[in-house]
């Protein structure tokens, strides 16, 4: 492959303007910049006004009531966004085969591998329902207290069609930044925290519906984006990339549902690391305060993660468009590039944390021991702020790359084999109690970042490009269209694929 690719910069060499131009660091980085930004920034704006919509939703619980706030952060924290987590993961696939297929310029098989996903996300999340039937129950088998299992069993009823949107909006969120068209995804995610504020605004307090209306505010704002991303995909949205339902979805599902496996294990391990503060936290003395003080925390880091996805998510499209078009130097540009654009947004972030850390309770609750409780955990929450704009970019690299199921194993032994551990030693052993769990936690974030940077450093991408092509050509469908589909050959050929 590399051979071929070579004698075609013989045949066609670079001119003095354009070699001067990749010559100069700062205009790469700047090229670099634009291209990160085109998807990193509507993803961002994505996933931190749909997370919004949960903090908002939380605010307003926690001026209705202490337990049913306690129950909304127990099942929000632990129910949803393990599921949540799980079907991230499982439609990260869509990003790493779309992203590929896309710079491969395999455009017919992105609709391919996106019908392919809905089918895998719809099968699994119907799979876990009983999670959500049963989560009262399961509380209480661990220990929970009564009234606040019972309050998170109400709430977690409510959460089933809001998962269900789920499906549809990340894959195609997924689908179209790969082809780096994903601004409609920003604009209907701003539309619907917009819509979200005033409508719970309406229900809960004007109307006085409560609980129940803060709960129909988050199912219809969710609906508006996924119902408006499914409009724009089958109304001409993307004319290359979507041909229409095709059978074509139901051939080497198999190959799709490991490579979805081994992706929501994945991410799934790193959104549910943390959330077990939360579970362990109902067994502190004072339950109620401790839970609703942790939740309160975990969505704040938890909404900073939303900015670290996005940019994960254009780690994703960087890294598998270069690999589809076969070009390793990119690639190790545009890691480098990422996670200097991350840090920059972690460290902004962290000094914000450290300044405010006494203030951010009030936003969620008028309970002075929730917000000194929060106020004492700022600084460690400061500190996970920081760590998550590193790993996480590493994370979409490997997503990218198709490297997922390497990532599982480090994210199963980082955080589950050394950081719960240590936890639960320094909470229950010593007298820090929840913050010892928080600090042994960290921990394992930190052994995660070095060994991810360590293993990043030691990949050889020229082999991850060959393994690529491999991949596009095994999956390869023919397009219903001959004229696209003799143009995609002859791209294919001449990048070494086939």
């Amino acid at each position: 492959m590399r051979s071929e690719i070579q004698e075609k910069l013989l045949q066609n060499p670079p001119t003095d303007e354009n070699e001067a131009r990749r010559n100069n660091l700062s205009v790469r980085a700047l090229d670099e910049s634009k291209k990160i930004w085109k998807v990193a920034f509507p993803g961002i704006i994505s996933r931190v006004s749909s997370f919004g919509t949960l903090v908002v939703t939380q605010s307003f619980i926690g001026h209705i009531s202490s337990v049913d706030l306690a129950g909304y952060a127990l099942i929000q924290t632990l129910g949803v966004r393990f599921v949540n987590g799980i079907l991230i993961g499982m439609s990260s696939a869509t990003e790493t085969l779309c992203g590929q297929a896309y710079g491969a310029k395999q455009h017919h098989m992105m609709g391919i591998f996106l019908q392919r996903s809905w089918i895998v996300d719809l099968v699994t999340l119907t799979i876990l329902l009983p999670l959500f039937f049963l989560a009262p129950i399961i509380f209480k088998l661990l220990g929970e207290d009564p009234s606040i299992a019972d309050a998170a069993g109400y709430v977690a009823l409510w959460f089933i069609p809001f998962c269900y949107s789920l499906v549809f909006s990340l894959t195609i969120q997924m689908f179209l930044q790969a082809q780096q068209k994903n601004v409609i995804v920003a604009y209907l995610s701003a539309l619907q925290f917009v819509i979200h504020v005033p409508l719970s605004w309406l229900l809960v307090n004007v109307l006085d519906w409560g609980l129940n209306g803060a709960m129909v505010a988050v199912n219809v704002s969710s609906w508006v984006t996924a119902i408006g991303l499914i409009i724009y995909v089958f109304c001409g949205g993307c004319p290359d990339s979507w041909k229409g339902f095709d059978l074509a979805c139901l051939k080497d599902i198999v190959p799709v549902v490991k490579l979805s496996i081994s992706s929501g294990i994945m991410i799934c391990l790193e959104m549910w690391y943390y959330a077990l503060l939360v579970l362990v936290a109902g067994y502190m003395k004072n339950a109620e305060v401790a839970i609703s003080a942790f939740s309160v925390c975990l969505n704040i880091n938890a909404w900073e993660f939303m900015v670290c996805l996005g940019l994960l998510g254009a780690a994703c499209v960087r890294v598998a468009n270069e690999l589809g078009r076969g070009d390793a130097k990119a690639v190790k540009f545009a890691i480098k590039v990422l996670l200097s654009t991350s840090l920059t947004i972690g460290i902004t972030i962290w000094a914000l944390c450290l300044i405010f850390g006494n203030k951010i309770g009030y936003l969620f609750s008028d309970d002075e021991e929730v917000v000194k409780t929060v106020s004492d955990l700022s600084i460690l929450l400061s500190l996970s702020v920081l760590f998550n704009s590193i790993y996480p970019i590493f994370s979409g690299v490997a997503v990218g790359a198709g490297m997922q199921a390497t990532v599982a194993i480090v994210n199963l032994v980082c955080f589950y084999v050394i950081g719960l551990p240590l936890g639960v030693v320094l909470g229950y052993v010593t007298s820090l109690q929840v913050k010892g769990i928080w600090i042994g936690m960290l921990s394992g974030v930190i052994a995660e970042t070095f060994v991810l940077t360590f293993m990043m450093w030691r990949t050889n991408w020229d082999e991850e490009v060959l393994k690529a092509s491999a991949r596009l050509k095994r999956w390869y469908v023919k397009s219903p269209d001959k004229e696209v589909d003799e143009r995609e050959q002859e791209h294919v050929s001449s990048s070494g694929i086939a």
